[in-house]
């Protein structure tokens, strides 16, 4: 049953740590000037039906806020051209200097200080904004029609309903790669992405929430829209992936090789929500069902929309062993599940345990906010983070 005092703590600290609408409306203004200059008939690309869409954390409404105040926000988006161009016809290094040619042109027309980055599967650019951020642009085409049965096929194994299957696996892309020993030659065999599919996954995942839909078909009635965007509408499922990820940021602030990355954590938790529609509910449950929900043979987090890929694919390789992967996945769910615990209702923990695991100096304004608090500051302090020592809690490995 939530706990009012801890679930309105909960949402404040989510809220501290959200971004700002104006920050999102300055990134979709960004986003929208380069799908013009894409499909513009001058482009190099505007020849194959250029599909640009944000992928990620914003298009899932999960970005949080850098620790940092002058850390940099990180845009995913895809660049599909969905016309015209095959794995037959071209190599990823040609499709991906086709894409990085209207890339370059781009930033030359707008003027950008920094010089466009190339990496592994995408190409940067770095806005000198009121919000600093830098935009991966992916290049990418549609997957041929054998890959998607075979992804449709997976997912259904794995226990997806057909219709979630059918809609997810016809988004599927091929994306380009300078890793792959095939990047300079033509050949089927190209990474496989799925961001857009595994959006309309995680938008399933939040839907589990019968109560949340209704108020949301509610919402959107009264404002005479289809649908409100992710990042207008969150749930308690998005909130709790904020906070998971801004305690980890916290956490492992020292050791950036070996904090849990975000798709695993993202995965994890829509896959242990189980439509609560309360914060401290939603995070209570997610942390103690993560564990069970981590296969003990390969893959060990499969990618919900193309089960064969596993996200955790790091842990078993030899040159990541030194980091620990896995158990330090572990001993994180076990501290947060502590550090959640720990905020006490009283002003004095409530805002030590915000300094200490969220990186937040939360005002006395804002504490206001929160009824049912006392002003005692006979609690203790928030222990320290520990990463070395067995988690609070077991860990079922299911």
């Amino acid at each position: 049953m939530s706990d009012i005092t801890l679930n309105k703590t909960l949402n404040l600290l989510a809220e501290e740590i959200d971004i700002p609408d104006s920050s999102y409306d300055l990134v979709e203004r960004r986003y929208q000037a380069l799908s013009a200059w894409f499909a513009n008939p001058s482009s190099k690309c505007s020849n194959f039906d250029p599909h640009l869409y944000v992928q990620g954390s914003f298009r899932l409404g999960t970005a949080i806020r850098p620790v940092n105040a002058n850390g940099e926000y990180d845009l995913d988006m895809s660049c599909r051209l969905r016309t015209g161009i095959t794995k037959q016809t071209v190599t990823q290094k040609q499709l991906k200097e086709l894409v990085g040619a209207d890339v370059e042109a781009y930033r030359v027309a707008q003027g950008f200080t920094y010089p466009r980055e190339e990496k592994n599967r995408c190409w940067r650019l770095r806005y000198a904004d009121s919000v600093n951020f830098h935009l991966d642009a992916v290049p990418s085409i549609p997957e041929d029609a054998a890959q998607k049965k075979i992804i449709r096929e997976g997912m259904v194994r794995m226990g997806a309903t057909a219709n979630l299957a059918d809609a997810t696996s016809s988004l599927a892309g091929a994306i380009t790669d300078k890793t792959r020993s095939n990047y300079n030659s033509v050949s089927s065999d190209w990474a496989i992405s799925n961001s857009e599919g595994y959006a309309l996954w995680f938008e399933s995942r939040m839907e589990s929430s019968r109560l949340l839909m209704e108020k949301w078909a509610s919402e959107a009635r009264a404002a005479r829209i289809d649908k409100l965007p992710l990042n207008k509408r969150k749930s308690p499922l998005q909130k709790c992936i904020q906070l998971l990820k801004r305690h980890r940021d916290i956490m492992f602030k020292n050791d950036s090789d070996g904090k849990p990355i975000s798709i695993i954590i993202t995965t994890l938790a829509a896959l242990a929500y189980e439509g609560e529609t309360e914060l401290d509910d939603t995070l209570s449950g997610v942390l103690q069902r993560m564990g069970n929900l981590v296969r003990t043979t390969a893959p060990r987090v499969p990618n919900p929309v193309n089960p064969v890929e596993d996200f955790a694919d790091k842990w078993a390789k030899p040159e990541y062993a030194q980091h620990r992967l896995e158990q330090k996945l572990r001993l994180w769910v076990g501290q947060a599940q502590a550090d959640i615990l720990a905020l006490q209702n009283t002003r004095a923990v409530i805002k030590r345990q915000a300094s200490a695991v969220f990186g937040l100096e939360l005002s006395d304004a804002s504490l206001d906010k929160i009824p049912g608090l006392t002003t005692s500051n006979s609690n203790p302090s928030p222990r320290p983070h520990v990463i070395s020592s067995p988690p609070p809690k077991p860990w079922s490995r299911g």
